[in-house]
């Protein structure tokens, strides 16, 4: 079997509804840094934007610095994410 028949499972793909601040803030970090994934500032802004609202610290200062580098457009997008992602969820 070829490397290229293995489907990986996108970080976020885990996460339920009851998902930790801290996982949400580590989604996040993986999609900031590129951790395995490409790096994808709208993806990390969502979950940063997630852990924040259940009161990470941390999340809030990555998500400024995510917003820093996005446009208005990206920046909407992610909140939006994060809005439809939390409609799922709960």
């Amino acid at each position: 079997m070829a490397y290229a028949d293995i489907r990986i499972e996108a970080p976020e793909a885990f996460l339920t509804k009851e998902a930790s601040a801290e996982d949400l803030y580590r989604t996040g970090l993986i999609y900031s840094e590129g951790l395995d994934v490409a790096v994808d500032l709208v993806a990390a802004h969502k979950f940063f934007n997630l852990a924040a609202s259940r009161g990470h610290r941390d999340a809030k200062l990555c998500r400024q610095e995510m917003a820093d580098m996005m446009s208005s457009v990206e920046i909407q997008k992610a909140q939006r994410a994060a809005r439809d992602w939390m409609k799922k969820a709960n």
